[in-house]
């Protein structure tokens, strides 16, 4: 019974959040139902919590990763002027997206007298009480928003593996060239660190990873800023693009919503703080772990594309000098970041996929299974990676494939169904409702299909010796 609550904390379970969508009221929910109405924070589990501090570690490794190293490669696709205004507008529009998944799950757990919603949950719960209409769909959206949080998360691990390989080879003194046989090399021995990180159960217990991992970023991305500011800038400003292209939009787009996106983190965190209610609101857990994320990553963006101009790669650690040694201890540190970041990541993927097997599996066999099936996810990640050992087409393919569908798409699509026809004055409301989450909905689908098609373009460039036209 006990191997049974210690993996239902694994189902991505989101308990709505204490506070409404205004950004500057800390009204609890609570507060706000009538008397008698149901609280599903008073049904909530109470056991395996942590503190603020806790999920703002979480929050902010569900948005650090990899991808900040590619921002300046983001800002050259761009544009300077576009790139630093397009990377605030899209944290405002991550911030405002995972804010309608909260609110809808919010909503329906008070109307369903539910004490908690997973995510897949919050969408067949917004179907089957929604419009009349899409009653008998439910079931596909729940298996939609399934597939898309687990393919999100899962072949995200990829662009980490990548990254932590790629970070190895460049200090290694016997794979000095960067040749994609070497990085494979290195990329097969991962197994043997990912493995045993993989086998850690409970998201409580990743906390001290995450701050280390936090730890390491913040040395190394002031190990980075030491490398901009110490020299002159490298590039003439002229020759730097200051708006972006067709080709260069949807690029930029995706590699900064893969960078920057968490919401498959956050509903998982809200559900086992000690105080959930400290999430939303203006100076909530959110709000500083996105203002951190979107000023670093605006800040990296900028500075990089100005050092190193149109040279810049796909990761800047790659620019910084190879026989320097702080240069080399930023690729050590930040090669540990992402690693303990993996399996962080890996616990959303390996919730979906143990929900999915657990009622087939005998309790007796429950720990063989979900140890084997751990195993075999990690290699599968190590396999993608081999298979395209690159960095940059691999962030700009997930991004626009999976992050634009679970970010954008899915909490607009449910947030539209939760809120239609509530309350008075509902044809007006419902005018707005749809026009803005309308515009979500399209600007996701417009991603989805630009951003793979130029993604796909420049993996056969890269590995099929075609120039794409």
């Amino acid at each position: 019974m006990e191997k049974k609550k210690e993996i239902s904390s694994l189902s991505i379970a989101s308990a709505p959040s204490q506070t409404t969508l205004n950004m500057s009221s800390m009204v609890t929910l609570a507060e706000k139902m009538p008397d008698g109405e149901y609280d599903p924070f008073a049904h909530r589990e109470k056991t395996n919590q942590y503190s603020n501090m806790g999920a703002l570690a979480h929050l902010l490794k569900g948005s650090l990763g990899s991808g900040i190293l590619a921002m300046p490669m983001a800002f050259k696709n761009g544009g300077l002027i576009f790139g630093f205004v397009g990377t605030i507008l899209i944290g405002l529009v991550c911030t405002h997206c995972v804010q309608l998944l909260v609110r809808s799950a919010q909503t329906l757990c008070v109307r369903l007298q539910k004490p908690a919603l997973d995510m897949a949950g919050t969408a067949y719960a917004a179907f089957t009480s929604g419009p009349v209409a899409l009653r008998p769909y439910a079931v596909v959206a729940r298996r939609f928003v399934t597939t898309a949080l687990f393919c999100t998360y899962y072949f995200g691990l990829t662009a980490y593996v990548v990254f932590i390989g790629a970070s190895i080879q460049q200090v290694s003194p016997t794979e000095p060239s960067g040749d994609d046989a070497g990085r494979r090399s290195f990329i097969a021995l991962l197994v043997v660190l990912l493995v045993p990180l993989a086998m850690i159960r409970k998201l409580k217990h990743l906390v001290p990873f995450s701050m280390v991992a936090n730890l390491c970023i913040v040395v190394g991305f002031a190990i980075t800023l030491y490398y901009l500011f110490r020299e002159n800038i490298a590039t003439d400003i002229n020759n730097l693009n200051y708006t972006t292209s067709l080709k260069g939009l949807p690029i930029f787009f995706a590699t900064v919503l893969f960078a920057m996106e968490g919401i498959g983190m956050v509903m998982p965190v809200e559900n086992t703080m000690e105080n959930p209610r400290r999430l939303l609101g203006w100076n909530g857990v959110l709000t500083i772990a996105m203002a951190i994320v979107v000023t670093l990553f605006t800040g990296m963006g900028l500075l990089g594309y100005l050092h190193y101009g149109n040279a810049v790669e796909a990761s800047i650690t790659l620019n910084l000098p190879a026989g320097e040694i702080p240069a080399q201890v930023v690729k050590l540190l930040l090669a540990v970041a992402i690693l303990f970041t993996y399996p962080l990541q890996l616990y959303v993927a390996l919730g979906i996929a143990w929900a999915q097997l657990e009622p087939y599996i005998s309790n007796s066999m429950h720990n063989v299974v979900q140890n084997s099936m751990r195993v075999v996810m990690v290699l599968g990640t190590i396999v993608v990676a081999l298979a395209v050992p690159n960095l940059g087409p691999v962030i700009s393919l997930l991004g626009a494939l999976f992050f634009s569908i679970l970010g954008l798409f899915i909490p607009a699509v449910v947030d539209t169904a939760t809120h239609w026809d509530q309350g008075a004055g509902a044809s007006t409301g419902n005018v707005y409702l749809f026009t803005k989450n309308g515009v979500l909905i399209v600007v996701s689908l417009m991603s989805v299909v630009a951003g793979t098609y130029s993604s796909v373009l420049d993996i056969i460039s890269e590995y099929g010796g075609v120039t794409p036209q």
